[in-house]
Order: structure tokens, then C-alpha cells, then sequence
């Protein structure tokens, strides 16, 4: 099925017989000249009928000039030269610790400097056509300010037992995924489980939320560490949190969601700025320089896609949050 559009243009009276391509320029502002040319050459204009691909024919008053303009196809990433902190490759996958700030694949916005333009440019032609055109080899991903551990497939073989363990959330194997989040409050309990389903915000479309019209999400928790502020009463906490599924941002719409949202985070516990009043300087100025949510991806567990062997990788505290939790540890 085609999805040209089909735009129309009756030539109207003017001396001579104007070119085909200026009077398409006049009156088709929204297309450059060298789009129009390239689509008078490819045969998707028509005068009459009948196809033209001379940008220099003339057409006469009354002429009728239908112009098929196919879908915009965005442009196949790029191989870049970025460096990646690799903690682990071989023939079928790789492992990045990946730093915040750095998007994952290319999207409105972010067509380069991502992070499958370096491998790209790191793995070469074997990730042509795995997983997509925009996303090769990418089996999760990890949001821009999230820092942590992701694997990459480097072959379709691996790109289909990776893909099938991250789907199944270890219920049956032994794929882990384990992050660390600094949130504002104190849980009431050790440990505990949200399960509330995650959809579109209603509102909000760059925005996930809480809502019974969504997909089941499940997110376990415990805390490793509370901390106190400058009055001495507890005011944060650092969970470890393992996912039972994989929604769009779950961690921090579940714990926005039970009134403990990840510090720093501008989308989901922008209200909650007011209480960096009761952290002490260095707090306060540890936070503010970390201009980000204060979640990190620091445990990945799986199954080899090719020897079956349990592989499991950690990565410490990225300097930013070591920062924060030192701060916050010192009350100061």
C-alpha cells in the first residue's frame, strides 16, 4: 500500500510557457527545488497524465501537474567516532556501561551523536539489519539521563534469544536487570513491591503514568541506604529495584507514583524540588550539578545466546551519584 501523497496544480495564465520546475517551485513553497527536481527525475510528476522527467519542459495555461510525494524515509544512522566504556564483547553481543546524556538511538531531535552511531562505527557491517534500520542490535534500552549496563546483539541469532529473555523478565530464565535510585522520602518498610499498570499520560504525551487502561508493570524494591537532612530527620533514600517488566520509564512513574520520586527528576518529582531545602549545601550542590534523574542500571544478568553460560556484570556508582551519596551520607 502506498502512503504518496498526491498534490495537484492547475498551471494558471502567464506569458509563455513557464519550465515545469519553476512553476512547481512557485507554488509548492513547502518543497525545496532540489526535492522537486529529484522528483521530477524519479517520474512522480505528471503533466496531463503522463509522466515528465525533464525539470526544463514547458507547460501551457490550463495544464494539469500532479506531483506523488512518497514518505519522508529517514536517513540510516551513521558510523561515529564516540567513545564507550565496553565492559565486555565478543562475537555475539557487547556490553556498555553507558554513560548519562547519551541517547541510545537516533529520533526526533537526535538523528547522530547517539549510541548506535558509535557502534556502528565500532561493530561495522555486522549489526546491518538487526533489529531495525534505527536501531540495530538493540535489544532494551536505557532512558538519555539514566546511566548503567545495556547489551547490544551483534547477530540475528543473538538479537532473537536476547530479545526472547529480556521479553520473558527472568520469570523463567536467568536474566537479571538491577538499578539503583535515589529518591526523595523514606519507605515505610524494607522491602516492597509496586504493581500498578503504566500507560500515556493522558495529557502529557512525552509523559507515562499510572492508569487502569495500561500495560501490567511490576517493580520490586528495597532499601540500601536512608539518609538524614541538615535537620537530622530522614529525608531520602537509596532503593535497588529489579523489574518484573519493562514499561517506559517504570521506576520512576511507580515510585512518583507511591510518593517517592527519584531525585532530580524534572518530569516526574518536579514539586518535589522544595524539599532540597532541608539537604545541606554540599547536598544541595551535589544535586543541582547532577541535572538529572539519580537512577543507574548497575546489575545485568543473562543467559550467553550461543553457550548458555550465565553472564552477570556490575557497575559501580557513576561519579555524579557517588557525589550525591557521599553528600547525603555526611548530612551536610
Amino acid at each position: 500500500m502506498s502512503n504518496n501523497q498526491r498534490l495537484e496544480v492547475i498551471v494558471e495564465g502567464s506569458e509563455g510557457s513557464p519550465r515545469l520546475d519553476r512553476v512547481l517551485a512557485a507554488r509548492l513553497s513547502d518543497l525545496s527545488r532540489s526535492r522537486l527536481k529529484a522528483l521530477i527525475l524519479a517520474g512522480q510528476v505528471a503533466v496531463k497524465n503522463a509522466p515528465v522527467r525533464d525539470p526544463a519542459y514547458h507547460v501551457a495555461r490550463g495544464d494539469t501537474i500532479t506531483i506523488d510525494v512518497p514518505e519522508a524515509v529517514a536517513a540510516e544512522p551513521r558510523g561515529e567516532e564516540i567513545a564507550l566504556n565496553i565492559v565486555y564483547e565478543d562475537d555475539d553481543l557487547v556490553v556498555i556501561d553507558k554513560p548519562s546524556g547519551l541517547v541510545v538511538h537516533p529520533g526526533a531531535g537526535h538523528e547522530t551523536g547517539t549510541l548506535v552511531n558509535a557502534l556502528i562505527a565500532h561493530c561495522g557491517e555486522s549489526l546491518s539489519g538487526i533489529g531495525g534500520v534505527k536501531r540495530p542490535g538493540i535489544v532494551h534500552r536505557l532512558d538519555k539521563d539514566t546511566s548503567g549496563l545495556l547489551v547490544v546483539a551483534k547477530n540475528d541469532a543473538a538479537h532473537q534469544s536476547l530479545s526472547a529473555q529480556f521479553a520473558d523478565h527472568g520469570k523463567t530464565g536467568e536474566m537479571r536487570r538491577g538499578y539503583l535510585a535515589f529518591v526523595w522520602g523514606v519507605p515505610n518498610r524494607l522491602r516492597g513491591s509496586v504493581d500498578a499498570p503504566i500507560d500515556r499520560h493522558p495529557h502529557a504525551r512525552d509523559k507515562m503514568a499510572v492508569r487502569e487502561s495500561g500495560r501490567h508493570a511490576v517493580t520490586h524494591w528495597e532499601i540500601v541506604e536512608s539518609f538524614n537532612g541538615a535537620d537530622g530527620k530522614p529525608v531520602a533514600a537509596l532503593l535497588s529495584c529489579e523489574l518484573e517488566t519493562g514499561r517506559t520509564h517504570q521506576i520512576r512513574v511507580h515510585f512518583a507514583h507511591i510518593g517517592h520520586p527519584l531525585m532530580g527528576d524534572p518530569t516526574y518529582g518536579p514539586h518535589f524540588k522544595t524539599k532540597a531545602v532541608r539537604l545541606g549545601p554540599q547536598s544541595q550542590a551535589a544535586l543541582t550539578a547532577l541535572d538529572r534523574q539519580a537512577l543507574h542500571a548497575y546489575l545485568l544478568a543473562l543467559e550467553h545466546p550461543k553457550t548458555g553460560v550465565i553472564l552477570e556484570w556490575n557497575s559501580n556508582l557513576p561519579e555524579d551519584l557517588a557525589l550525591l551519596r557521599k553528600t547525603l551520607q555526611a548530612a551536610l
